[in-house]
């Protein structure tokens, strides 16, 4: 005879694990944060283990609990997947969250190409702004900056660098130092990481002179637009320009480029590298 734990507490402490947050877990699967404790206490008594700790406000699994966690995790998406299969309700549609400057500027323009070699494979794409949770509850794709989590297949697409940007209608010599004091700054304020012309000149061990006019955008995309607008010169990532550059709507200034320290990675579950789709 099998001795099974409770499977209710399983499913309650996978999800608990997953979201390393009780009031998460407890949301996801419509309960309250009281129930999800009662039935994590109920599965640590039935192994007589701990299966979370506490570190101040951090919740973590113990040793115990990771390995517990981990082989949930792969029984409960054989069963998902297991349950599609025999209720037909397989999904062809792969779902690619990714964000919208990558999408805009560089995915969306190859899509025509992709759905052509292959026309078996649907593609959704959900827009990110900033790096989402990894997991099937999500995306089943995604191109973000992570890289380190575990039971994911990561591979490196790009990484990025910024280069100066004008249209060729504002070119009034062929002196790269010439065209950027002659025309405003197109600067993009990047948060935390502050103003990216600042950050450009301090790189190349230059002084942004105080005269120069500047004009700030809250996003990359925007100063981009700005500057094929001829308003000025934008600092923009390389791969968000190349086509631009290749259509004659912007050209690159003959001035040092800056690499940002980010780099996008494709990811996806282990698991799923062996399906057809993927």
């Amino acid at each position: 005879m099998r001795k099974i734990p409770p499977l209710r507490a399983l499913q309650v402490f996978e999800a608990a694990a997953r979201q390393s947050h009780f009031s998460k877990a407890a949301d996801e699967l419509c309960i309250t944060q009281s129930a999800v404790s009662h039935q994590v206490r109920q599965l640590e008594e039935h192994f007589g283990e701990r299966l979370f700790k506490r570190e101040g406000r951090q919740l973590r699994l113990t040793t115990k609990g990771q390995h517990l966690y981990e082989s949930l995790e792969r029984i409960f998406n054989e069963l998902s997947d297991l349950s599609k299969k025999i209720s037909g309700d397989s999904n062809d549609q792969l779902r690619l969250a990714v964000y919208s400057s990558f999408a805009i500027k560089w995915l969306i323009p190859r899509l025509s190409d992709f759905r052509r070699l292959h026309p078996e494979i649907k593609i959704r794409l959900d827009m990110i702004t900033d790096d989402p949770e990894l997991s099937d509850s999500v995306a089943d794709m995604f191109i973000t900056g992570q890289s380190d989590q575990p039971g994911y297949y990561h591979q490196s697409l790009h990484k990025e660098r910024l280069v100066p940007v004008i249209s060729p209608i504002l070119l009034s010599s062929d002196d790269p130092a010439h065209e950027l004091g002659s025309h405003p700054l197109l600067t993009v304020d990047e948060g935390p990481l502050g103003l990216d012309w600042d950050r450009w000149f301090i790189a190349n061990d230059m002084i942004l002179p105080p005269e120069q006019q500047q004009h700030i955008f809250s996003h990359v995309l925007l100063a981009i637009e700005a500057a094929i607008a001829g308003q000025g010169i934008a600092l923009a990532s390389d791969f968000m320009v190349q086509t631009d550059i290749e259509k004659g709507v912007l050209v690159e200034l003959a001035l040092p480029d800056i690499l940002t320290g980010f780099e996008f990675y494709f990811s996806c579950k282990q698991r799923r590298l062996k399906e057809p789709a993927h």
